[in-house]
């Protein structure tokens, strides 16, 4: 799931769809025989998605239904899968040595497997609109000078919190270090109110957490130079788990947290929405994921971002996220990447009127309406430094580790450094 700054440009409003004159597969250097009709004289491919909570689970649909309407030689062929199906399907899938024609991606490690694999079209030269993007939302899709993919939202991960439940709790304002969070975490807890909320089972919000007080913490430099060497055990990162520790002996988390999910009934975001807990470490799309469960905060849903550390290297502008990207296999018909530039393109209006997306087209934030959505492009916009997702930046064996043992930290099965440890004998054997 997904994000960056986006930037301040103009908006392009496209009427039409110009199909590409060149095909893919021929301007790309494309592989197999992906441009074949169907039975039924169609283009058909398939579009492997995420969208399976609103706003994505009725948009996507109508923006596929517009494209073939006015592209009747098109068939799509959409599945859409919950985040973790998606990857255990797509990983399945990917071992096969086949992709669908159009996949989900979230760029980085996982990506480049997938690339050095073979198996993802190199969409550079036929992606002549790359250029309508703000660069930061291609950044993850883009390895050794080439892209490999199209983004269609970004954003950042930051504290989603409850107004009322922290005025009951005394807190005026958002804490903006580390020990005050801790100190507010103690005031929600001494009247009652559940501080946090967390899907310990899934696992990945809870990386969430040890990523940022990393990046807080040894600074985003560190953070880049253990990604090439392969060494965590800086004492930057024990540094990390050290805090996360202290979090986590307040037991700030809600019953059974545990055994949790994220977008599930009675889940993480389902606990924050229906006013059940103070807050949630969460990417930009955590509104309409509240939402979707059911639950509404409404003008009582607030946004901060994660706190600085006292000593720390990290500044409170750097921010932790990623975006959603779809990426072609290789090989994949032409009319796949017109698909991606209809639903990039003309309808970037549509994915940010429902509130849903943060622009990727140069100057669409200035169209943003929700105040949620805007305060977090605003923070995006004065960002001075961006790490992507851990579990997506890494080689997804590094990734895993880092959600296994950041959740087993939580858990209490792991101590900060052994947690270090872990990380980097998987970075060592990746």
């Amino acid at each position: 799931m997904a994000s960056s700054p986006p930037s301040r440009r103009r908006f392009l409003a496209l009427s039409g769809l110009t199909a590409l004159s060149v095909p893919l597969a021929a301007a790309c250097g494309g592989g197999d025989s992906g441009d074949q009709p169907s039975a039924d004289g169609k283009v058909a491919f398939a579009w492997w998605n995420i969208a399976t909570t609103e706003p994505g689970r009725s948009l996507f649909p109508q923006i596929s239904s517009a494209f073939t309407a006015a592209h009747p030689n098109v068939r799509i062929e959409t599945t859409s899968l919950e985040n973790e199906a998606f990857k255990a399907k797509l990983t399945a899938t990917t071992s096969s040595g086949r992709l669908p024609d159009v996949f989900q991606t979230w760029g980085g490690g996982v990506l480049r497997q997938q690339v050095d694999a073979g198996l993802v079209e190199d969409i550079t030269d036929a992606f002549d609109w790359s250029s309508d993007l703000t660069p930061v939302s291609l950044q993850a899709y883009r390895i050794e000078g080439r892209t490999y993919a199209v983004p269609y939202d970004i954003g950042m991960v930051g504290f989603w919190y409850n107004k009322k439940l922290f005025a009951r709790a005394g807190i005026t304002a958002p804490p903006a270090t580390w020990s005050e969070l801790l100190a507010d975490v103690a005031r929600l807890k001494s009247v009652g109110v559940t501080p946090i909320a967390l899907a310990g089972k899934e696992k990945w919000p809870g990386h969430y957490y040890w990523a940022y007080l990393a990046m807080r913490v040894a600074g985003l430099p560190a953070l880049q130079r253990a990604a090439t060497t392969g060494d965590f055990t800086g004492a930057g990162f024990v540094q990390a788990g050290t805090h996360l520790k202290e979090l986590v002996d307040l037991r700030p988390f809600q019953a059974a947290f545990l055994g949790a999910g994220y977008a599930t009934p009675g889940g993480q975001a389902a606990t924050v929405g229906n006013g059940k807990a103070a807050m949630e470490l969460m990417g930009q799309w955590a509104p309409s994921v509240q939402k979707d469960a059911g639950a509404d905060l409404g003008a009582d849903l607030g946004f901060f971002p994660f706190p600085t550390v006292d000593g720390g290297a990290g500044r409170a502008t750097e921010v932790f996220g990623g975006g959603g990207g779809f990426a072609l296999r290789k090989g994949a018909p032409k009319e796949a990447l017109d698909f991606l530039k209809f639903l990039v393109l003309e309808n970037q209006s549509k994915l940010l009127a429902s509130n849903g997306y943060l622009p990727v087209v140069k100057g669409a934030e200035r169209r943003l309406t929700d105040a949620n959505k805007r305060v977090v492009a605003d923070s995006l916009v004065k960002a001075t430094g961006f790490q992507l997702f851990l579990d997506q930046a890494y080689p997804p064996a590094v990734g895993q580790e880092v959600n296994d043992s950041v959740a087993d930290l939580i858990a209490g099965r792991k101590t900060p450094e052994q947690v270090t440890r872990s990380i980097t004998e998987a970075a060592k054997g990746a």
